[in-house]
């Protein structure tokens, strides 16, 4: 007698939706009986837990009996569930984990407030950062230090140091303090007391060495802790900061998961506890873990995880084009990529929250089906707000907002009689079309009233969102790929969600890619790719050597320990036999002097790790390194239970090659005709087909929508979908397309601006990927941007504020200075102040745009260079004079003439004359600025390229034509805003003034006129230039400019030259803002530019004063074979303004560059960095309180090491405003060790010393002001406006990147 079969329920428990699909048999194989429910993932009034639910429907439809909702579900017909869910992701966008304190090292018990200390956004006058999680912090008195850093010039051998310890990752270490046991007792029993029940423990190099961290821990669990994250357990690697915040979302959302796991275990009998039915959850990675197993900072990506499984098995075909993963639901799109290997980060931030881990490369581009409609400043917008699941798109009849859905289902791309009657109060209505289509009416008639002598249909307004919607998704899938080396248009689609059906041909079409695949699951796809998901257990370890023969034998023994560990976790624990347990091998490599580690899998049946990590290398940037050695910083191994239980193939090559293909019958299939409008106009006659009722092999050309139980697919005019028994398979054909003139129209007004913008940020990733110094590839301290014929700014990524309006005047210079001598194939250099450079070290690399011998666009790049010769080493002296102090001055030279590249002209430039001052030294890294040079060079060809094929796609007309509407649409926004302003002060005129830390004054008055928005912005009144170094370019006095109009706009408009267009800026000659040819500018760069933020800020009454500084630290170290340099800004207090307060310890206006990790730091340069923290009281006081500046306290542990600050608001205060009190000023003092007595020594503002052994340099930042009197009344202004900031789930690569794009 056989037994009767068992369930597999495999359950995505998503934002809108929990999909659910429960199996009796092999998934995927024909004589398997499958179940699927979909439900909506809250629906309070009707049930308590969706997954519970949906497990509760199906073993219903499976079994035929009616079971209440009031008993628990009986698991005896179940065999296992499978489940991906948003528990944690919403826990920690909501804020809503368990409360949990921070245990770590004394002297940083700010440090995960302060992070790396740049802003998300950097137009944002009101910063916000999500808040950290721990609600208490506990400081140990505990420390260790590294034996040797990597600069360290001279070694310390261990067998020299008593009690020298050699740490986990082969690192050794000496133990400065050891914890006192009572004292720690004393504090963990305080935050008990308190009620804290769950901690997370990091200490500083607890990576390497965890013995305090395990010693802390114990007398946590003898007190009475409930949950201890140990960070070395958590994730053991290097970086203090984002193994702090992973231990923290441990002890923060893992309760959070168990509390979910005991409410959904209490809603079945007794098979999960019991162990008869098997619970598993899916991990961020895409491998499953037993209940047992799963912690909350693992869990992140659950649910978008199976997705990723699931097209990786049903979409792609070994040796065929890699795969797009396109997953758009109700609340979120996803985007990854697939080559035959899952492509894992390691470091991701999600909801501001840095976390280390294996996670999939998935990354969150849009808010899906929710993606809100606006129509702002005369433009089309999508999102990137979302209606959310509650209250949803309108016509989910929840009161919600217009959103894609709504669009879709206006246009007939979504079709209510097919779709489930889940709405309404009690369940049961359809979508409501009524309210879709009279609020679409609305804003149609709101859009006409601007544009009145070319009136667009509701049709066209509708459709115009959809493709604004597309494009602004298209924009980071580009990204994304490109990043990465790939082709986008090389690429399968391969699409699901919900939502993804709808627009698959529209976003296939945009991005070349000719082939979409739709797996029958598609639209729960997700839950689906459970159900083919693996068991993973993954183990890592810290390391420090350098690959070599000499290091392999000891990788080779520590990672067959490891791969013990994998089997027997796997074997003994879970049950897996060893024929089904295999498992990858990584080392993370990276080259030593760089930060760009790379996760490198061992190569089959070799240990050839160094060749593979070339390849790899040389696939993500072009190039490779071949005279540094290799560093090893991790060994990780990934052991897989394989669980797959079909043999069938997932794919539909195979079966598309044996089907005889045959036009579908449409009068025998067609279910129903509809009426959908295309980029061609509305169809009446879109025929209308049921999945089920397609036999395979049929083809169907567009238009047509096919039906499935849970999705729509919309195959659009020239596509042609064929059938198979598991897939949709649609070839993309060209298209019809609307021909677009030159006459401005609000829809092609948005998608052009997406297509200039992703110009520029192609550029930039082109540079990034090629470019060899660290300031450009890690730092990304360079901008790239697209200018007209004229020289006017067309699109500038958003990189560097300082950036922002210098590099039109750059190429300007260049066009009057040419003329009619420029030629296809040259290319200029220039880095010169007075030709529109900022300083020196920023080289700009200027490549004229030819079509039939005109120049009609300009493309330029602007890039931070380690060395240009100089006085010092960086070319950042603190006490220049002259010009030529600072490096190599360059006004104009053309590095390629007809495609000439001139080696020796560059050669004389950067080294020969800048070497030839007094005092001076030419270059001291040619073969890196060559090497930079070439990767500008190369990003600016990227830009031709784009440009060319916009023009191809479009016409130069049609192109052009739109770069002037955006530049008009830019000039319109500030022209409101300064109308605005101008009435708002009632006719008068705005004035402020601030001084710099010499005296020297910057006035400012604005005068606007009423009727037109026309300003001028006059600096009459601010001082000479110096003789120093804080003298400013004119150029950067313009960028300073646009940033803050840029900033008061408060909308996302387009970042060109039209910002400027209404102000006419008037500097008088001679001025610290206008100096002469010769005069010293390096500081005017990093210090004048912030003075004229707080100037410009000041006459707007916009807000308070932030730090007004960079705080420039350098230290290094010169040796006739082992020189090193270091350089970092620090950040400051942040001013307040009418609506906030300000923020501690944060990057402000001109810079928010990063700062080095603190393990990092002290793992490379012979420091100890004694502490890293707030600065209390320091921000102003206020109705808004100012921002707390830091404290930032180094002891050099080497003698002769040369030290400098470059830093302004150590005398005159961040200023108040509307009552609001000053800011406190810096204050950098050294602690000097002379003969036997300690002296503190105040540096002053600017200052360069020698320090010994022993000495430290403290630097206290500047706070922010305050905003309003503190016992007034709520200070207001209609000024300013400030942005909600965006959440994003899922940040992935391409998020790294954006956040690092928009932090530097």
């Amino acid at each position: 007698m056989t037994s009767q079969p068992k369930l597999t329920i495999c359950i995505d428990r998503g934002g809108t939706f929990t999909d659910c699909i429960g199996f009796y048999g092999k998934p995927g194989a024909t004589d398997t009986r499958e179940f699927v429910v979909k439900l909506l993932s809250e629906d309070p009034s009707n049930y308590k837990d969706a997954p519970t639910e949906g497990i509760r429907r199906i073993v219903e439809m499976a079994t035929g009996q009616k079971l209440s909702r009031k008993e628990p579900v009986p698991t005896d017909a179940i065999d296992s569930v499978r489940m991906g869910t948003t528990v944690a992701t919403n826990a920690l966008l909501e804020r809503k984990g368990e409360r949990c304190a921070l245990v770590i090292t004394k002297g940083f018990k700010d440090l995960l407030n302060i992070g790396n200390q740049a802003r998300p956004r950097i137009f944002d006058l009101a910063i916000t950062k999500p808040d950290v999680l721990q609600q208490s912090v506990v400081e140990i008195d505990e420390r260790v230090v590294l034996l040797n850093s990597a600069a360290a010039i001279d070694r310390i051998e261990p067998k020299d140091v008593p009690n020298a310890i050699e740490g986990v990752s082969g690192e050794w270490l000496t133990v400065q303090k050891k914890p006192e046991t009572e004292s720690v007792k004393q504090q963990l029993q305080k935050l008990y007391d308190d009620g804290f029940r769950s901690i997370a423990i990091c200490l500083m190099h607890s990576y390497t060495f965890p013995d305090h961290e395990n010693m802390i821990g114990e007398i946590a669990r003898s007190i009475g802790f409930t949950h201890i994250s140990l960070s070395h357990s958590v994730m053991p690697m290097v970086k203090i900061v984002p193994r702090g915040t992973s231990a923290t979302a441990d002890a923060y959302l893992t309760p959070c998961i168990q509390k979910y796991i005991e409410g959904f275990t209490s809603g079945f009998d007794d098979g999960f506890k019991e162990g008869t039915t098997k619970l598993q959850f899916m991990q961020s990675d895409g491998g499953l873990v037993p209940v047992s197993n799963f912690s909350g900072f693992r869990a992140i990506l659950s649910g978008p995880a199976g997705g990723v499984v699931g097209y990786s098995a049903t979409s792609y075909e070994e040796g065929d084009d890699p795969v797009i993963g396109f997953d758009m639901g109700g609340t979120s799109t996803d985007v990854s990529r697939y080559g035959g290997m899952f492509e894992h980060v390691f470091e991701t931030t999600t909801a501001g929250i840095t976390i280390q881990a294996p996670q999939l490369d998935i990354n969150t581009v849009a808010a899906g089906g929710g993606s809100m409609l606006f129509f702002k400043n005369g433009m089309f917008v999508v999102g990137p707000e979302s209606a959310g699941a509650h209250p949803g798109p309108a016509c989910y009849r929840k009161g919600g907002p217009l959103a894609v859905s709504d669009a879709n289902l206006y246009l007939g791309r979504l079709l209510p009689n097919y779709f489930p009657k889940i709405f309404g109060p009690n369940e049961d209505q359809p979508l409501d079309r009524d309210v879709v289509h009279q609020k679409f009416t609305e804003l149609a008639k709101e859009i006409n009233a601007i544009h009145p002598n070319d009136p667009l249909s509701v049709d066209e307004v509708v459709y115009g969102f959809i493709k604004v919607a597309n494009e602004t998704m298209c924009r980071p899938i580009r990204s994304l790929t490109e990043a990465k080396g790939h082709n986008t248009s090389h690429h399968t689609l391969a699409v699901f969600g919900g939502a993804g059906g709808q627009h698959a041909c529209g976003i296939a079409r945009n991005l070349g890619i000719s082939k979409i695949i739709l797996y029958r699951h598609s639209s729960i796809l997700s839950a689906f790719g459970l159900a083919l998901a693996d068991v993973v257990h993954e183990v890592q370890e810290p390391c420090a050597e350098i690959l070599s023969s000499n290091s392999i034998p000891n990788l080779q023994q520590r990672v067959e320990s490891l791969v013990q560990s994998c089997t027997t976790e796997l074997s003994s624990k879970q049950g897996f036999g060893v024929s089904d347990i295999s498992h990858e091998i990584y080392l993370n490599l990276r080259y030593e002097g760089t930060d760009c580690a790379l996760m490198t899998l061992k190569p089959n049946d070799s240990w050839d790790f160094e060749s593979a990590f070339v390849q790899l290398y040389k696939q993500e940037f072009g190039f490779s390194l071949t005279d540094r050695g290799i560093v090893v910083d991790d060994i990780r191994v990934r052991g897989i239970g394989h669980t797959r239980s079909t043999d069938k193939q997932l794919t539909p090559d195979h079966e598309l090659k044996t089907l005889d293909i045959k036009d579908v019958d449409e009068n025998a299939v067609r279910d129903s005709v509809t009426s959908v409008y295309f980029e061609t106009g509305r169809d009446d006659n879109v025929p209308v087909y049921l999945l089920h009722n397609i036999a395979p092999g049929t083809r169907i050309s567009g238009p047509a929508i096919i039906i499935d139980a849970t999705a729509t697919v919309v195959v659009e005019p020239t596509c042609t979908a064929v059938i198979t028994s598991q897939h949709i398979t649609i070839t993309v054909g060209k298209g019809d397309k609307k021909k677009i003139t030159t006459d401005m129209e609000p829809i092609q007004l948005s998608i052009f601006s997406h297509r200039f913008m992703s110009i520029a940020e192609q550029m930039g990733r082109s540079l990034q990927k090629t470019a060899i110094s660290t300031n450009i590839k890690e730092r990304l301290d360079f901008s790239c941007a697209l200018f007209s014929s004229e020289g006017g700014l067309v699109a500038n990524a958003p990189h560097l504020p300082v950036h922002l309006g210098a590099l039109s005047h750059a190429v300007t210079y260049q066009m009057n200075y040419y003329g009619d001598d420029l030629k296809e194939g040259d290319v200029i250099m220039t880095n010169h102040p007075m030709a529109g450079g900022s300083h020196l070290p920023d080289i700009t690399i200027i490549t004229p745009v030819f079509d039939n011998g005109k120049i009609v666009f300009f493309v330029a790049s602007r890039a931070h260079h380690a060395d240009i010769g100089g006085l010092t080493a960086g070319s950042m002296p603190p006490f220049s004079k002259e010009l030529y102090q600072e490096g190599a001055a360059i006004k104009s030279f053309k590095i390629v003439s007809n495609g000439h590249f001139d080696m020796d002209g560059l050669k004389r430039y950067l080294y020969d004359i800048p070497g030839s001052y007094p005092g001076c030294s030419g270059t001291r890294l040619l073969r890196d600025n060559v090497s930079d040079i070439n990767a500008q060079i190369a990003a600016n060809q990227k830009g031709i390229n784009l440009v060319k094929s916009l023009i191809g796609e479009y016409s130069l007309e049609v192109v052009q034509a739109y770069m002037r509407h955006i530049r008009s649409n830019a000039e319109g926004a500030v022209r409101s805003l300064l109308k605005k302003v101008v009435t708002e002060h009632k006719g008068e005129a705005l004035t402020a003034v601030d001084y710099m830390d010499d005296g020297t004054p910057i006035c400012l008055k604005i005068s606007i006129d009423e009727k037109t928005g026309n300003a001028i912005f006059d600096f009459n009144g601010t001082g000479p230039e110096v003789y120093g170094n804080t003298n400013t370019p004119e150029s950067v006095c313009y960028s300073a400019i646009i940033y803050c109009v840029r900033c008061l706009v408060a909308q996302d408009i387009p970042l060109n030259s039209g910002c400027l267009d209404p102000i006419d800026i008037r500097i008088p000659p001679n001025s610290i803002l206008s100096p002469s040819e010769t005069s010293a500018v390096v500081g005017g760069n990093v210090l004048t530019s912030q003075r004229i933020v707080d100037v410009v800020l000041k006459a707007f009454g916009a807000c308070a004063a932030s730090q007004g500084d960079c705080n420039n630290l350098t230290f290094g170290k010169t040796h006739e074979s082992k020189g090193w340099g270091y350089y970092e800004t620090i950040a400051g207090g942040h001013g307040a303004g009418p609506t906030w307060t300000g923020q501690d310890g944060v990057h402000t206006h001109m810079t928010n560059t990063r700062i080095t990790d603190p393990e990092i730091f002290e793992k490379r340069y012979p420091v100890l960095l004694r502490e890293f923290s707030l600065r209390p009281g320091s921000g102003g006081d206020g109705y808004h309180r100012g921002g707390n500046g830091v404290i930032r306290d180094i002891e050099f542990l080497e003698p002769g090491i040369e030290v400098s600050i470059l830093s302004e608001r150590r005398v005159f205060r961040p200023y108040g405003l509307e009552g609001g009190k000053d800011g406190q000023p810096g204050l950098n003092l050294w602690i000097r060790h002379v003969n036997d007595k300690v002296l503190t020594l105040n540096l002053s503002g600017k200052n360069t010393a020698l320090f010994g052994k022993g000495d430290r340099i403290i630097i206290e930042t500047p706070g922010g002001g305050g905003y309003g009197a503190a016992d007034g009344e709520p200070p207001c202004s209609q000024n300013v406006t400030h942005q909600k900031p965006l959440v994003v789930k899922a940040s992935g690569s391409l998020g790294a990147y954006k956040e690092m794009q928009e932090s530097t």
